[in-house]
């Protein structure tokens, strides 16, 4: 208890910067992160706008400046930001208005508060996701009028607290001026959204903590950042909606004469005929290749390699003019149609020689593994056994994030099947390790606090984003890897293991250094062991230093279990830190991070925080 009272005494007034993007729909009686907009410490209020569309109960500029009750002294510049003449003019059911808006704190949330009187029968999910369009949730709505008795009553004024958010320093810092709130309908996606405010799709995630190519839904917001004032391009795609609930569209249907209809009869049996001729001649050719697929040893390698070209991430794209390709690619897997919405590059040993200096020992990068250039693109080259070659493909095609390493290519060699190559992505300034051992790689506080932030954000990504699930099983500062812009990107997926899972007692030769107590007995596989790395990392966040059994960092934080003096306990803190920051750091988030490690390195693995404690905890630092 006393871990988790320091934890929060130290947390209190530190800040969020970036917001959650909540899937759940609308109407859903459920509060996730990002069902509403969680303040930060460094801005109270601000100015700025959310997105309305036009629709039959409000079907003009003054209708909808009335709903957001936006006075007649302001009407004439949201006439101007929304390039209309007429605040009468009849708009486009769909039609997307601007509406300029003041955001502020209140209590936890970030909000906008109007007041709305209801015109009749209804209920709070009509108000929140019919009339203000999914800006808050029912719930939300509810919680903010509890002294309407019986619910909602003809005539009575609610309290309407929309959801918004005002950027924090280190947003403002990289120019981002306003953070509109932006609800999503079903034929929107990220991409119309960048071209639609002209931003670029990385900060788009960013503001939004969702990996880039997320899936998005109907009735849900995301937070556009803007470096100046709006300028929406109105006309970049049909504004009209999907029909409303309950109504169907009518088509008038011209009567056709007999000639038309025997006509179409006679041309789709023909094409009929001709797509079963197909199958038939299709359902040959796929027999006849997967009885080679099983003659033997080398088509079984051709065949794997031809998985390996349909089994990998969407991120990669084939390499455009390569040469010297395997020759592994001339059969067909049977699995290729199951995959056949993945594509990987596939390279040649010349390919990695030449990328390695013929894999020189200042390329080395780790065991077995290499760091070279194909393509004009840092990749790190890992050696793996043959056959664990697929189970990396089908591992690293399930994984899309921003915080893990992307799975580039595949090499085979030309005559040993014993081995074979997989390149990952290589970010820019190499393993955390290497940085945090160079005294002069500015690697400040609040770099640090980052690094943190996207490792546990890559690790949920894991443990609770994909399926199956997996534990990372190998988290340590020398598989984690810094990219030029300081962010952590965690490396060596292809070691994962299903959670829940049991390896046995055969330690993996990757998961060196301090390890779980509980997977040195008995290498059971759990997102536990992961808690207990990560509590490791953080230490060497804190202190500079590496501990590979643990005794040191035993030493240096038997203060946080509570005996010493206060004063003594932020003393033998500071001589706990690396000497590097000189003490150019918060001592209360140097407390919150290190109670959260011993919190982490518990040896019972009950006691360690879940992964959104660990979450909640970081997002107030960055």
């Amino acid at each position: 208890m006393i871990y988790l009272w320091l934890l929060s005494w130290a947390c209190i007034n530190l800040s969020y910067a970036q917001q959650h993007y909540d899937y759940s729909e609308c109407s859903a009686n459920t509060s996730l992160p990002g069902s509403r907009y969680t303040c930060n410490s460094f801005r109270n209020s601000c100015n700025t706008f959310i997105v309305y569309r036009a629709n039959t109960q409000f079907q003009t500029l003054s209708n909808i400046t009335a709903l957001f009750q936006i006075n007649s002294n302001a009407s004439n510049e949201v006439l101007h930001l929304n390039k209309l003449t007429s605040s009468s003019e009849i708009l486009k059911s769909g039609r997307e208005v601007l509406i300029p808006i003041n955001c502020s704190c209140s209590g936890q949330f970030f909000q906008t508060n109007f007041s709305y009187t209801v015109p009749g029968n209804t209920t709070y999910s009509d108000i929140a996701c019919g009339v203000f369009e999914g800006f808050l949730k029912p719930h939300t709505l509810s919680e903010e009028n509890l002294s309407q008795e019986n619910g909602v009553k003809v005539g009575s004024e609610l309290n309407v607290p929309l959801r918004c958010a005002c950027p924090d320093n280190i947003s403002i810092s990289e120019g981002v001026k306003y953070l509109l709130t932006y609800p999503f309908v079903e034929k929107d996606d990220l991409s119309l959204l960048c071209e639609k405010f002209g931003i670029s799709l990385e900060d788009l995630c960013a503001a939004n903590l969702v990996a880039p190519k997320p899936t998005v839904y109907p009735t849900t917001t995301f937070l556009i950042p803007l470096k100046s004032d709006p300028n929406i391009i109105f006309d970049i795609t049909d504004l009209s909606p999907p029909p409303a609930p309950g109504f169907l569209p009518t088509i008038s249907i011209k009567k056709t004469n007999k000639v038309n209809l025997k006509t179409l009869y006679i041309v789709g049996s023909v094409v009929g005929f001709t797509l079963l001729l197909v199958a038939l001649l299709a359902c040959g050719l796929y027999v006849k290749a997967l009885r080679k697929w099983k003659g033997g040893r080398i088509q079984s390698f051709n065949t794997r390699s031809s998985t390996q070209v349909s089994f990998s991430t969407a991120r990669s794209s084939p390499r455009s003019g390569q040469t010297g390709h395997s020759s592994a690619n001339s059969y067909l897997s049977p699995d290729l149609l199951a995959g056949i919405k993945y594509s990987l590059s596939s390279y040649s040993m010349e390919d990695l020689k030449r990328a390695t200096k013929n894999f020189g020992e200042d390329t080395k990068i780790g065991d077995q593994s290499f760091k070279g250039k194909i393509d004009n693109v840092e990749v790190m080259i890992k050696q793996v056994r043959f056959e664990d070659t697929r189970q990396v493909i089908d591992v690293n095609s399930k994984i899309n994030h921003i915080n893990i390493v992307s799975l580039h290519g595949v090499c085979y060699g030309d005559s040993d099947f014993s081995w074979s190559y997989v390149m990952f992505e290589f970010p820019t300034l190499g393993c955390l390790r290497g940085c945090l051992s160079n005294s002069s790689s500015l690697l400040n506080w609040q770099k640090r606090t980052q690094i943190a932030f996207d490792i546990a954000t890559g690790l949920h990504y894991l443990h609770h984003c994909i399926f199956p699930t997996y534990a990372h099983m190998s988290v340590n500062t020398r598989n984690i890897f810094i990219t030029s812009t300081w962010r952590a990107k965690l490396a060596s997926i292809e070691t994962n293991h299903a959670a829940g899972s049991s390896k046995g007692n055969d330690i993996s030769a990757s998961a060196k250094g301090w390890i779980a107590p509980e997977y040195l007995l008995n290498g059971s596989v759990s997102e536990k062991v992961d808690l207990f790395a990560f509590g490791v990392v953080l230490l060497e966040l804190i202190s500079g230093r590496e501990d590979m059994d643990g005794k040191l960092f035993k030493e240096c934080i038997g203060f946080l279990g509570g005996g010493g003096s206060e004063g003594g306990c932020f003393e033998q803190l500071r001589s706990f830190m690396d000497p590097c920051l000189k003490e150019d750091y918060p001592l209360a988030e140097a407390l919150c991070l290190a109670v959260l490690a011993k919190a982490c390195v518990e040896d019972d693995p009950l006691h360690r925080p879940s992964m959104d404690d660990i979450m909640k905890v970081l997002g107030r630092m960055v």
